[in-house]
């Protein structure tokens, strides 16, 4: 059976480490007391044994009997004397050949004194230490002076009292007291501490333990840059606090751009209100930036009650908006066949009625006129318009505008020559999403007053195409002239219809080739005015833009 040791939890941690900060703080203040306590007995004792050594080195007994013979059974109730009332550890005399002549130790006696320094020989005093007879002392030696007309002056002898240095248990001992004291107030401090700390962090931290915290960065960071969609978070004062490599490169921002406030990072426009939140909603908002279709949510971040900030997440819906143009254009393509065959089969049961009751006059004059209606249209737009895929455009959009009880012409002033393959596609991708904006418009006004209508109009010059497309619709609320293409809507969503993308494209093709797209009411409707480079012109606009 395998036992798992058990892991301490943030309290225990902080306790631990607690403890040992104190353990080490206790031996540190006890470092220091054993120093101030050795410095103290130093000075203290020092000049203790300095005063009794230089009181006995005066005293006349000492003074008169030190070079006599009889010095040692004089001076032996002295020193003993001294060694009772003063509790020192040693006194010693010894005449001036440093021989010991008196001693607290009988067994000295005849011994050498010994001598740190050789200022002490030439009748000096001396304090310091030095190892008496088996034992560690603090000494003072202090010489005799002699008195008297025959010795004043005359360097008798040395006095050496010395008293027991403590070891480090005696002095450990002697300050075990407030030690003790210390560790339990340290202890005490410590536990209560430790825990108020480990609360609050818990509160902090939601209850987490710090490895909990690790894991879940862990876990984040792997979401985060493991997603194929940017996330972008923002505190209450609009400062990125968070955001991953997808979400940087959506939004074109710099490294070290976490910290920094949407202002400061150039956000404006449509893009701040969409993370501001401003624009009033959350789900699915269509933001154009830098070339990019791009689809966000925003949501806000509530915690018990109190708003931290938001979250929101970007999708490059570039390239499917590319599909569904693609999509769209395949869709208008059957719309119009579907809309052809309609007009055929019209046709052809008004030339099987006129057969069926036999008037065959009337049959082929039915289709000499469908004929010159045919070759007049055609005539009109190919006339006016050379490039055969937006000419295509126009006589197909003529079919379906028909069909949806739309008039739909071309202005005398259109004039357009052949353009390059890549020119026309473009071109053709305005023209189309202008003309369903303008049906949608003029069919949805139908019955306000005269015939629907859609008027387009496509001029060139040598480095540029404007298209203009009108309509009799009920125009672009002024609110919105701007809205339309930022946001993506069609003119439906002007009326609050369902939003779209075509517009936005639009202009997104206008401006990858150096141009641009407006909108404009007058008395009759809407006119939307689109310009955009083609040929040369184009090919530097769009390489100068990547």
């Amino acid at each position: 059976m395998v036992i798992r040791s058990r892991k301490l939890t943030l309290a225990g941690e902080l306790l631990m480490l607690q403890l040992v900060v104190g353990v080490i703080v206790l031996v540190a203040v006890g470092a220091v007391s054993l120093a101030q306590s050795a410095s103290t007995f130093d000075r203290v004792e020092g000049r203790r044994v300095t005063a009794l050594a230089e009181q006995t080195a005066w005293a006349p007994l000492v003074r008169s009997q030190l070079d006599q013979p009889a010095a040692a059974e004089v001076l032996a109730s002295l020193t003993q004397r001294i060694l009772t009332e003063t509790n020192v550890s040693s006194v010693t005399i010894a005449n001036n050949q440093g021989i010991i002549v008196s001693s607290a130790d009988p067994t000295l006696i005849g011994d050498r004194l010994p001598v740190a320094d050789k200022s002490v020989a030439e009748a000096r005093g001396w304090v310091g230490y030095l190892d008496v007879d088996g034992s560690h002392e603090l000494v003072s030696q202090v010489p005799v002076l002699g008195d008297g007309e025959a010795n004043h002056g005359r360097h008798l002898g040395t006095v050496m009292i010395g008293i027991a240095a403590p070891t480090v248990a005696e002095s450990f001992v002697g300050a075990s007291w407030y030690l003790l004291t210390y560790l339990g107030i340290a202890g005490g401090l410590g536990i209560l501490g430790s825990w108020l700390l480990a609360r609050r962090i818990k509160h902090q931290t939601l209850g987490m333990e710090p490895r909990e915290i690790a894991g879940l960065v862990e876990h984040r960071e792997a979401m985060l840059y493991g997603i194929a969609e940017g996330v972008v978070a923002l505190d209450l004062q609009l400062r990125l606090t968070l955001v991953n490599a997808v979400g940087r490169d959506l939004l074109d921002l710099p490294e070290d751009c976490v910290g920094m406030s949407l202002r400061e990072l150039g956000i404006e426009g449509r893009l701040f209100d969409v993370l501001a939140g401003d624009d009033g909603h959350s789900r699915d908002q269509i933001v154009l930036r830098r070339g990019r279709v791009l689809v966000m949510n925003r949501m806000t971040v509530v915690k018990d009650g109190r708003t931290l900030g938001s979250v929101t997440t970007l999708r490059n819906r570039t390239e499917l908006a590319n599909l569904e143009r693609e999509l769209g254009q395949f869709r208008s393509s059957t719309e119009l066949l579907r809309a052809q065959a309609h007009e055929f089969a019209n046709q052809l049961h008004i030339i099987s009625g006129l057969i069926q009751i036999g008037e065959h006059e009337e049959v082929v004059s039915y289709i000499r006129t469908l004929k010159r209606q045919r070759e007049s249209l055609d005539l009109a737009v190919t006339t006016h318009v050379r490039d055969t895929a937006v000419a295509a455009l126009l006589m197909a959009k003529c079919s379906l505008a028909a069909e949806r009880k739309v008039r739909l012409c071309l202005s005398e002033r259109t004039t357009l020559d052949r353009l390059a393959p890549e020119d026309s596609a473009d071109v053709a991708t305005v023209v189309g999403n202008l003309v369903d904006n303008a049906l949608d418009a003029a069919t949805t006004a139908e019955g306000e007053g005269g015939a629907p209508w859609v008027e387009v109009e496509v001029r060139q010059d040598a480095s540029s195409v404007e298209i203009v497309v009108s309509d009799s619709g009920p125009g672009v609320a002024p609110e919105l002239a701007q809205e339309v293409f930022t946001r993506g809507f069609t003119t439906k969503a002007a009326k609050g219809g369902e939003r779209g993308v075509g517009l936005a494209l639009t202009r997104l093709v206008c401006r990858r080739r150096g141009g641009e797209i407006a909108v404009a009411n007058t008395i009759d409707g809407a006119v939307f005015t689109a310009r955009m480079s083609v040929g040369q012109g184009a090919k530097y606009m769009m390489e100068s833009t990547r």
